[in-house]
């Protein structure tokens, strides 16, 4: 005996917040990744960040190793979560990606190129977790439906 399975049609909103997640996950993920990378460099004391001195927020390329490398980490880990379409990933993602901004401008000094394009890729983040709203979210991503 055959049995139809009514789904609901896939609107446009769920698409646009389908999309807009699926670019949050990658873009926090690429974010994630440079920042270990960044973070492997700085801890290896590598030639290529710029020493200054006198600068306010001043700490040595091996501190600013290990802040991005962890920042990098729990991104990637996150951005895992935001495939999997996870209410607590959008928040963490959130977090995460202004954790980014903020590590980024405080040691725009040593690399100042990168931090600003890093600001600006976590600033995207930060949009496309933000604008969508749960309600436009498909339904497996919010849990079990509701209802008979």
């Amino acid at each position: 005996m055959a049995s139809t399975h009514t789904a609901r049609p896939h609107t446009a909103k769920q698409a646009w917040a389908t999309g807009l997640t699926a670019f949050a996950a990658v873009m926090l993920m690429i974010a994630g990744v440079l920042d270990i990378f960044r973070g492997i460099m700085g801890i290896a004391q590598d030639d290529v960040f710029v020493s200054t001195r006198n600068y306010v927020f001043q700490f040595d390329l091996t501190g600013w190793g290990w802040i991005h490398l962890i920042l990098g980490v729990l991104a990637v880990v996150v951005s895992l979560g935001l495939f999997q379409g996870a209410m607590w990933a959008r928040v963490a993602g959130v977090t995460i990606a202004g954790l980014i901004i903020l590590a980024n401008f405080l040691s725009l000094p040593y690399y100042p190129v990168w931090s600003v394009v890093m600001i600006a890729f976590s600033g995207f983040i930060i949009w496309a977790l933000c604008v969508m709203r749960p309600e436009e979210m498909p339904t497996g991503s919010r849990g079990a439906p509701r209802g008979p």
